[in-house]
């Protein structure tokens, strides 16, 4: 039996175990030296810095959909990949990381994602109603405020509209010119190459260079997904929802709703993802014996960053939980409560004691 496909149908104490121990494994492979070795060669053959800005959906996994080693690509997840510049917290917290690459010597490519499925509408953004058309205006949105923080000539950042359709993980890149390159339409390698230069001539050709290996990847990752059986990754069938950063261990689509602590008003797509949770249950595409709520704060050195990282997730945990519980209350009481901080030079998250008084189930 293959517990990856099945693990919806566990118990949730199976399942929060099943989450932990591969969190685990992805840092023990992120460790290894093979994989060590492998993202310096890559860093040293494509230079660029790569962040995406993309929904919290479980299904959207850019990594994965574009073959690339774990910890190349930097997320920023949040509800329907709803973002604005002018937040306090995302506006430095991006702003930090850009600054911080260029001082290196490296360009940054921002990938400016949408989500929508072409076999069922349904199966969009809820973030954004399924309305495909809304969420492409918002990127739009976006990008404008890329390029009035950090420049329209595009020579250090590019910010890079992109849409992923989630029934075979395709990427289509919006290009200045109004054309739309859908890697799922049957395109080589060779004929991506030969697209980027005349659609993407504001696109610095070392970054154009960087970003052929994803999409060469994303073509791969279609063409295996097309000899598999996709009927089970398709819809939402979330059981947790995940809270702060360092979640790349989630690799499994649909696992789980990832709030990034980034927008001024976080309650709202802690309250769109619990009613998402609330809709698993209700349509029996999940069990309804409980949910996980995993509140992470990553922490790069040990001492007063790790004791802020700890206080943080703390934080997070007991917000998410306090409206949860006044908003959906008869889910609440299946609401599994956990904490944890990561160690983001080894990728190792670590699970935190429950405080005092703290109202959960347990696992």
């Amino acid at each position: 039996m293959n517990q990856a496909c099945t693990i919806h149908e566990q118990s949730i104490a199976k399942r929060i175990n099943w989450v932990f121990d591969l969190a685990q494994r992805y840092s023990a492979e992120f460790c290894s030296p093979e994989a060590f070795l492998a993202r310096e060669r890559y860093l040293a053959l494509h230079p660029t810095a790569i962040a995406v800005l993309k929904c919290m959906d479980g299904r959207i996994n850019i990594p994965v959909a574009t073959n690339t080693p774990p910890g190349i690509i930097q997320p920023f997840r949040n509800l329907g990949g709803i973002f604005d510049m002018g937040w306090p917290h995302l506006g430095e917290v991006l702003a930090q990381y850009v600054q911080r690459m260029v001082k290196n010597g490296r360009r940054v490519l921002l990938l400016i994602t949408y989500h929508f499925s072409r076999g069922d509408a349904h199966r969009g953004c809820s973030g954004f109603g399924c309305d495909t058309v809304a969420a492409i205006a918002h990127t739009h949105q976006i990008r404008s405020q890329m390029e009035a923080i950090f420049g329209a000539a595009h020579d250090s950042v590019y910010p890079l509209i992109c849409g992923f359709e989630t029934d075979e993980d395709a990427l289509l890149l919006h290009s200045p010119d109004g054309h739309i390159l859908d890697l799922s339409a049957g395109m080589t390698a060779e004929g991506l190459a030969a697209e980027l230069a005349p659609r993407f001539h504001d696109m610095p050709q070392e970054m154009r260079n960087d970003l052929l290996p994803l999409l060469a990847g994303n073509l791969s990752h279609i063409k295996a997904l097309r000899q598999e059986r996709r009927a089970l990754t398709v819809e939402h069938r979330e059981w947790m929802i995940c809270l702060g950063r360092g979640f790349d261990f989630l690799h499994t689509p649909n696992l789980a709703l990832i709030v990034g602590p980034y927008s001024p008003d976080l309650a709202d797509p802690i309250r769109k993802a619990a009613a998402i949770i609330e809709s698993n249950m209700a349509a029996g595409r999940i069990p309804d014996d409980g949910f996980l709520l995993l509140a992470s704060v990553p922490y790069d050195e040990i001492g007063v960053d790790r004791a802020r990282a700890v206080m943080k997730s703390q934080f997070l945990a007991k917000f998410a939980a306090e409206v949860i519980e006044r908003e959906f209350p008869d889910l609440a009481v299946k609401m599994i409560r956990r904490t944890s901080v990561l160690d983001w030079n080894s990728r190792r998250i670590e699970a935190l004691p429950e405080p005092d008084g703290m109202s959960c189930q347990t696992g």
